[in-house]
């Protein structure tokens, strides 16, 4: 007969004493965990970023959307005050994307955050998670995040779906398939839901730096390395560092590749092109094939050039 363990339910400030000293930090530093639960590539923003005389806990943004998601935290129950803060936060920041993080979300704040989202549209979502620490007998402690409410995105989409055009419908419906295909098959990306947009971004694991997919102008279709760290200077100069390995990048990734430093831009971007566009159905799993191909070659031959660079940055 199989022997089973205890799962023992911990005191989460036996981890964390702390909510903002140390719960706060700690999310911050693994928001890819807590992206995982809410089906976002989420990137860090800020840390307590002020609103008024307030201080959100964590302000990150959606890199499949370029949207701000704010992050309140809440050990013990939910209450009125917080609730209050968190609508303040999300108008402070016109956030499309609200998450409440507690131990026990209390019944008439669960009915609250679902009242919510059946009043608003497509752009903006709640979501109430409950924080849980197990182990079992003597294991190591493992955290759960325990979606408690989130969005009706079948109701939202159903209600919404006749103000999208034809064109934003035809994105919105490849790049689903796009984010599927890289999320299910090579665990490239968090995300779960695709936007009626022309780009779809997707996380390097360093803040300001994504892999990007995209119908461009003159018809064309881009993959690529995009570059905005919010300073010009540090832009231009990871470009600059990227371009004298332009060789060996060039090898490694098989053929050859568009160098845009954008001078008069404060992004750059390290791109490879193909003809295409959204209009040509009958080409879109072409498209798509080679799409997924690229980013996943990009990721290979950038990501531990990128974490070098954050190393040598850093110290």
């Amino acid at each position: 007969m199989p022997e089973f363990g205890k799962v023992i339910k911990l005191n989460i400030k036996e981890i964390w004493r702390h909510e903002a000293n140390d719960f706060t930090p700690w999310l911050a530093n693994n928001l890819d965990k807590l992206g995982e639960t809410v089906g976002m590539d989420l990137e860090l923003v800020e840390q307590e970023a002020s609103v008024g005389n307030f201080s959100l806990d964590i302000l990150a943004k959606d890199l499949s959307t370029g949207h701000l998601v704010i992050i309140e935290n809440q050990f013990g129950d939910t209450d009125h005050n917080h609730l209050g803060k968190l609508l303040t936060y999300a108008a402070g920041f016109d956030a499309s994307k609200i998450i409440w993080i507690s131990e026990n979300v209390r019944d008439e704040h669960r009915q609250t955050i679902e009242w919510l989202n059946q009043r608003t549209d497509t752009d903006t979502q709640f979501f109430a998670i409950e924080i849980e620490v197990f182990k079992i007998d003597d294991s190591k402690p493992a955290y759960n995040f325990k979606l408690i409410v989130f969005p009706n995105e079948w109701r939202k989409s159903k209600k919404e779906g006749l103000n999208l055009s034809e064109r934003s419908e035809a994105y919105r419906a490849f790049f689903q398939s796009l984010i599927d295909e890289l999320r299910n098959k090579h665990h490239f990306t968090k995300a779960k839901i695709a936007q009626p947009q022309s780009w779809c971004s997707f996380p390097t694991g360093i803040s300001g730096i994504t892999y990007t997919a995209s119908f461009a102008q003159r018809g064309r279709v881009r993959a690529e390395l995009y570059i905005d760290m919010g300073d010009t200077v540090k832009n231009k100069n990871l470009f600059d560092w990227l371009f004298s390995q332009k060789d060996e990048i060039a090898s490694e990734f098989g053929e050859s590749l568009e160098w845009e430093r954008l001078d008069e831009r404060r992004a750059s971007r390290i791109a490879v092109y193909r003809e295409g566009s959204i209009d040509e159905v009958e080409f879109h799993s072409e498209i798509q094939a080679w799409l997924v191909q690229h980013l996943l070659k990009l990721r290979e031959v950038f990501s531990n050039r990128l974490k070098t660079y954050k190393s040598q940055t850093s110290s």
